[in-house]
């Protein structure tokens, strides 16, 4: 398999196109935010940088927390952003850019997001750490691919399909987060769940402006859903595609996110800086 030039893009100095770097510029552990501030907020926490470089909204920063030489990437708000960053990820650990060819020995990374989320059930406090243990994409990302779904995420689509009873328009599916990553990062401090990630923040939430919705009462259906062990417990705009591509190239991806809405409850936080340094140094003891 031979990647051309239009395919396997590359700037004048060989780096990955959108992120703009080499190889060797990241760790095999990796945390991807949306704001690309939190990447600089992040690295506060590091004992050292030994690199750090921003191409558009992607902003990387490698260094050292407490011997362990992590990754942080900044991949802006939505799919078709992960969409970008996993391809390049992969690209830079997994093809010979000078051969134009996959790399005998393939790597598997470590990637977790952090991130804030709006959450769908009236129990669960503002400021909560939210674990993902699948995510429901309201996105079409992952139908561009030959992702092999298994039987239980196929399951829990089909069951979250007839609840919602969605327009036909709309083709949900659900990818699980890696079980590993979930272990590590789970504890008396989390909620587990389903997160919804939705292709937008207004409608695709159920937030009705002057446009008004479509799909009437689709948060309340989603409140409500219960099949299993399982619920469902946030709105983000990312896992869904993160989760996905990551199986389907070998990687290992997991989202924890801070509650900073209640929907059921009409509530928003009034700040959250504190609560989000509390949540990046629960992640970074973790990874």
């Amino acid at each position: 398999m031979h990647f051309p030039d239009s395919e396997l893009v590359l700037n004048d100095l060989g780096q990955v196109y959108h992120l703009g770097i080499f190889p060797e510029n990241i760790s095999h552990k990796i945390i991807v935010v949306g704001d690309q501030e939190r990447v600089s907020l992040i690295g506060d926490f590091f004992d050292s940088i030994e690199f750090q470089f921003q191409h558009r909204e992607f902003c990387t920063l490698t260094g050292l927390y407490n011997g362990k030489r992590l990754t942080i990437i900044s991949t802006g708000i939505g799919t078709d952003n992960i969409d970008i960053v996993i391809n390049e990820l992969d690209a830079l650990v997994n093809i010979d850019f000078k051969e134009r060819v996959p790399k005998n020995e393939l790597v598997s990374l470590d990637i977790i997001r952090i991130g804030t989320c709006g959450i769908l059930q009236p129990e669960i406090p503002l400021h909560s750490y939210i674990l993902s243990t699948h995510a429901l994409g309201l996105d079409n990302v992952a139908h561009f691919y030959p992702i092999d779904f298994s039987q239980e995420e196929i399951v829990l689509n089909n069951e979250i399909i007839q609840h919602l009873q969605l327009s036909d328009k709309i083709q949900p599916y659900v990818s699980k987060a890696s079980s590993k990553l979930v272990l590590s990062l789970e504890s008396v401090k989390t909620f587990k769940g389903v997160t919804v990630t939705s292709s937008g923040f207004y409608g695709p939430q159920g937030r009705s402006l002057r446009l008004g919705l479509k799909i009437e009462s689709m948060n309340d259906r989603l409140t409500t859903f219960r099949f299993k062990d399982h619920k469902i417990t946030n709105f983000e705009m990312e896992s869904s595609a993160l989760f996905a591509l990551g199986k389907g190239l070998g990687h290992n991806c997991a989202t924890i996110c801070l509650g900073v809405a209640n929907r059921p409850n009409n509530e928003f936080s009034k700040g959250f800086s504190k609560e989000m340094d509390d949540l990046i140094r629960y992640v970074l003891d973790r990874v």
